[in-house]
């Protein structure tokens, strides 16, 4: 099972997510920490190659954006409460920005 690597501020958004939100958020994630499918996500090419969104309806709209691409962890990129249709692009631009820095980390290793 991969761990989960949280970027910025995503765990502290995560965990504010009402309960319910946060519970279906933490099983869908370890369903894709042991390589399985999600039961309701997207791709994001916006953000990056293999970044996907998994989503969380519980009355309300919450996204997840990730990357499990990499051997060594699922990067957790943004979780937010979609408020919208659309993805707001402020949030593309913070999980886009987030989505660089592990490749440049990658990189340099």
């Amino acid at each position: 099972m991969k761990p989960v690597a949280w970027l910025g501020d995503s765990r502290l958004c995560l965990r504010e997510f009402p309960d319910d939100a946060r519970r279906v958020a933490g099983h869908e994630l370890a369903l894709v920490q042991a390589g399985r499918e999600p039961s309701s996500w997207k791709p994001m090419p916006v953000v990056g190659l293999g970044v996907s969104e998994l989503r969380v309806s519980t009355g309300d709209a919450f996204r997840v954006i990730y990357v499990a691409k990499f051997a060594e962890a699922v990067y957790v990129l943004h979780a937010f409460q979609k408020k919208s249709r659309r993805t707001a692009q402020p949030d593309i631009e913070l999980a886009r920005r987030r989505y660089r820095a592990v490749i440049e980390e990658r990189r340099k290793r």
